[in-house]
């Protein structure tokens, strides 16, 4: 594994740190499959029961980094390839027998806002700040989110989010359903771990079913949410408007 992400085994817990904090943790290739893979052998351990997602520095995760886009872009098949292997960690997260909490500190943007909406319990720091800036570049969301936030939060309030791409605190994301809890930002680890020790003593086949119901019962549509997602990205990441947008942000 690469050390974009770090991923340590503790008793029951995995904990997976996102760790490119000179960038903010933002999301590029080598970031993506360390995750992927760092969720696979969490999967795949059975001592494992949670998984805490996290990030190193000043953030959680600033969303793709968008110096990347040219390397994302260089061919219709490649970034099909780039969207596909985002949209593939949000399965890992819902489709894992594996508690997943999202412990959000600084900046969650964009791809890793919508990785922690796919997480069963997500924790924010009193200091998190977070938006979805894809629309304001003419990309799309991605992470079903399309599906997973209408059904929780509306769809006048899903459209506020996703179109406005306004810039919000823990607070708001409390009033919408992003956050399960608010904490002071020195007590997010603590808190995240106290939480995920609660859920390891529960009977392990007993948590994965529950999840496995919850998530296949309201989130009926989620295949064909993140279908459609990924058509609309793909698009949106080869559109010439969204890629001068993209690196005029850079510049």
């Amino acid at each position: 594994m690469n050390n974009a992400v770090i991923s340590t085994h503790q008793d029951t817990i995995a904990w997976v740190k996102l760790n490119r904090p000179e960038r903010l943790n933002a999301m590029n290739r080598q970031l993506v499959d360390a995750l992927s893979e760092a969720l696979a052998k969490a999967e795949a351990d059975d001592a494992v029961r949670v998984v805490i997602l996290h990030g190193e520095g000043r953030a959680f995760c600033s969303g793709d980094d968008l110096k990347d886009l040219d390397a994302q872009t260089v061919s219709p098949e490649a970034t099909q390839d780039w969207v596909e292997s985002i949209q593939n960690i949000t399965v890992q997260i819902m489709r894992s027998r594996k508690i997943v909490i999202a412990a959000v500190h600084g900046w969650c943007v964009g791809g890793a806002l919508e990785w922690a909406v796919n997480c069963d319990f997500r924790i924010f720091s009193e200091k998190a700040r977070w938006f979805f800036p894809e629309v304001s570049y003419g990309l799309f969301v991605t992470g079903g989110v399309t599906a997973l936030l209408t059904k929780q939060a509306g769809p006048q309030v899903a459209k506020e989010l996703m179109i406005l791409g306004e810039r919000h605190d823990a607070q708001r994301a409390m009033e919408v359903g992003i956050a399960w809890k608010i904490v002071p930002d020195d007590q997010l680890l603590d808190t995240a771990r106290t939480l995920a020790l609660v859920i390891a003593d529960r009977p392990a086949r007993a948590v994965a079913e529950i999840k496995f119901a919850i998530n296949e019962g309201f989130h009926s549509s989620l295949e064909q949410a993140m279908a459609l997602e990924t058509i609309s990205t793909v698009s949106g990441f080869l559109s010439t408007e969204a890629q001068a947008r993209a690196k005029e942000f850079w510049t």
